[in-house]
């Protein structure tokens, strides 16, 4: 596995963050490692884009509040995070996988993610995302649906290579 890039969100925090300069054939996956938090919005979840488009994307998401379990089909990615109203300074931790990235077919995304919450609820959810384009992935942007991403929230992305026989490998 090999760091390509890190964005840090900064003071007032951010409307996005974009990975734009993703290489289409060094990698043969892409793992990207989420710490975020909601700077306004109570929506809890931040939305991928892939490409500058959400269009091609549709998800089957099962999440569960402590209490609770539930199940949707989605025309758009939601990542599970932390909301403004959560407990101060705790971050929702998420890790989205895109393998053969680079492919001539549809991609398929798989989503792991929590929120983090002291004070009530908090939220798990796993994630089954499919793009339908076959275009490689070369951009990568998050977004929060009301208001923007706060100050300190993280994202890493990394590129995966498989091994000669096919099997990922960490190098």
């Amino acid at each position: 596995m090999t760091h390509i890039e890190t964005v840090t969100v900064g003071s007032g925090g951010a409307a996005s963050i974009t990975f734009s300069a993703i290489p289409a054939d060094t990698y043969t996956d892409l793992l990207l490692v989420l710490s975020t938090r909601e700077e306004t919005g109570t929506d809890g979840n931040v939305r991928l884009s892939i490409n500058g488009n959400t269009t091609s994307l549709t998800a089957r998401d099962l999440e569960g509040g402590g209490s609770s379990a539930s199940s949707s089909s989605r025309s758009f990615i939601a990542i599970v995070t932390s909301k403004s109203t959560d407990t101060a300074n705790t971050f929702g931790n998420a890790q989205v996988y895109f393998p053969n990235y680079a492919s001539s077919a549809n991609k398929s995304i798989s989503v792991n993610a929590v929120s983090e919450n002291n004070g009530t609820t908090a939220f798990q959810s796993i994630l089954a995302g499919l793009r339908s384009n076959t275009d490689p992935i070369t951009s990568i942007s998050l977004a929060a649906p009301s208001g923007d991403i706060a100050e300190f929230s993280s994202a890493s992305l990394y590129g995966v290579l498989a091994g000669s026989d096919g099997i990922v490998a960490v190098s």
